[in-house]
């Protein structure tokens, strides 16, 4: 029978290469854990570029509005490719300006409908070649007398009950349609029922607009049918014909009438941007819902999304989640993975996290405490590590959260209870200027400077703990030897309380933004690293030495 030569030297070989297999393990799903594109309530942008990769660019979409002979939406789709940078812009701009000079006729109107010509009884309108906003046409009495009258012979129910509309006097914003200075009125209502009889409405939008004409024909109050009246002026004064047919086509209900009628208002700059993501994503609801919620900075994120392509405006606009810029590098084969299996991913980065400071754990055990790493292991069983692994995992979960380090600014494109000046509707009004909240640059450096420091606390007083350890004394010297560094073990408490007061201090004189997080980040950091240190380490060593000295005294 033999015996290796020396057991002592192959044990601590194990051991090292034990360890040193944990720390990889542990890096690697860690790393992982890091590099993984998913987030909770936020969408990296490897996920948008993945979305978008082989679908129709901007450009690529302009082009098929024109194959189609629709030049209107063409004009907004191509000012969008300019402003987002897509490559195709110049070659779009170029087919646009030949169509053009073709096909003059069309572009007043933005193309072509047959069911234009009752509209065409003067063309005095349609002399430029320019697009026209389509309520222009009717500026005439001539106009809207031919509209009423090829209106009139309608069979369509909805369309007969929007005309009756006109004969109600009691209005609040508009002159009545009736009445002397009643023009914007009566073309507004004959604009909406054409729109109807021509089939531009969307069934949803064509379900409420007759329910709200039902009523104020009922009541005799025109009601919230007068506020969709407001917004199709809104709308009207802006889009030429196809332009607005289009849109509403997409657009499911009032409230998305409103909201786009809105925006037009407060940020016209973006109406491109947004009229294209609506036509591509074929509904104008989740556009104009995820512009309200998200305002300016959510004009970017619909910018990014464009310049991606297609299915990168769809899934952005579907998820309704704000684009969080990376610190680092991504994962591009996990944005494949993510985007097919979200939930998935979401599971497999955080249980990447937790295993790999799990690992960790492990590996600092049994590389600062050899001598001692049996008896702690006894004292302290291996669940402990999984316990601190959780609290860092879900500690990381809130600090790779974008949406949860900070409350979400308001939007400066919420609606708000106004009662707009007819007269003013052609002039959009200024967008205020707005600071969003973000994470900046000063707020993230200072929180790794904590976390660095709690971390080199920690390591400091690991490498105590094992130099009391593989001293010659007896236990109960190293016992006292324990608790002459106490202070040094509650060291972390004390640096993360001066953190925070240093913070506040920094923040107070004004040498960096006013951010409680990064302040009271010194803290959490103190005390996840006094609990570390006592309750993994101090605690179990104690017990060992102290079971060592009662065994010798008995």
């Amino acid at each position: 029978m033999t015996h290796p030569m020396h057991p002592p030297d192959f044990a601590s070989g194990a051991r090292s290469a034990l360890w040193q297999l944990w720390l990889a393990l542990g890096v690697g799903l860690l790393a992982l854990a890091w590099l993984l594109p998913v987030n909770v309530k936020s969408l990296n942008p490897a996920l948008l570029r993945e979305a978008g990769r082989d679908t129709p660019s901007v450009s690529g979409f302009g082009r098929e509005l024109l194959e189609i002979d629709k030049p209107g939406p063409a004009a907004l789709v191509l000012e969008t490719a300019k402003k987002v940078g897509d490559p195709g812009a110049a070659a779009l701009g170029i087919i646009y300006g030949d169509f053009a000079k073709k096909h003059r006729e069309m572009m007043p109107w933005g193309g072509w409908d047959i069911a234009l010509e009752p509209l065409l009884g003067s063309r005095n309108a349609a002399a430029s070649t320019d697009s026209q906003p389509v309520l222009s046409f009717m500026a005439t009495q001539q106009a809207r007398e031919n509209l009423r009258r090829y209106l009139a012979v309608s069979r369509l129910p909805g369309v007969q009950t929007l005309l009756k509309t006109a004969e109600l006097g009691s209005t609040e914003r508009f002159v009545p349609a009736n009445r002397p200075g009643g023009q914007p009125l009566d073309a507004v209502i004959l604009l909406t029922a054409y729109l109807w009889q021509t089939e531009h409405l969307s069934s949803g939008l064509q379900r409420e607009v007759r329910a709200l004409a039902e009523t104020a024909m009922r009541t005799g109050q025109m009601g919230e049918l007068e506020d969709f009246y407001l917004d199709i002026l809104t709308l009207g004064r802006r889009l030429n014909w196809v332009q607005l047919s289009e849109l509403l086509r997409t657009t499911g209900s009032l409230g998305t009438v409103a909201q786009f009628a809105h925006l037009t208002r407060v940020a016209p700059e973006h109406l491109p941007v947004i009229y294209t993501a609506a036509l591509m994503t074929k509904s104008a609801d989740r556009v104009a819902h995820y512009l309200i919620a998200f305002g300016q900075p959510g004009a970017e994120h619909l910018q990014l999304a464009l310049s991606h392509g297609q299915g990168a405006v769809e899934q952005l606009v579907q998820r309704q989640a704000p684009v969080t810029r990376s610190a680092g590098p991504e994962f591009e084969f996990g944005a494949g993975f993510t985007l097919r299996y979200p939930e998935l991913a979401l599971l497999t980065k955080y249980a990447a996290f937790l295993g790999g400071i799990f690992l960790l754990l492990r590996s600092v055990d049994l590389r600062l405490f050899k001598s001692v790493e049996s008896t702690l292991r006894d004292a302290f069983p291996r669940m402990g590590s999984g316990i601190i692994a959780a609290i860092l995992t879900f500690i990381f979960f809130v600090f790779s959260e974008p949406s949860l380090l900070k409350a979400a600014p308001a939007s400066e494109y919420q609606i708000k209870l106004t009662i707009p000046v007819i007269g003013t509707l052609a002039a959009p009004a200024a967008s205020a200027s707005t600071t969003p909240t973000t994470m900046d640059i000063s707020t993230i450096a200072s929180i790794l400077a904590f976390a660095a420091l709690q971390v080199g606390m920690y390591v400091i007083c690991l490498l105590k703990i094992s130099e009391i350890a593989r001293q010659g004394v007896p236990a109960a010297t190293k016992l006292r030897l324990m608790e002459n560094e106490e202070n040094l073990f509650d060291g972390g408490l004390y640096l993360g309380i001066a953190g925070t007061a240093t913070a506040l201090v920094l923040q107070v004189i004004g040498w960096i933004d006013a951010n409680l997080l990064a302040a009271y980040s010194s803290n959490l950091f103190g005390i996840v690293c006094v609990a570390l240190v006592k309750i993994r380490h101090v605690r179990p060593y104690k017990r060992q030495l102290i079971i060592e000295v009662q065994s010798g005294t008995a």
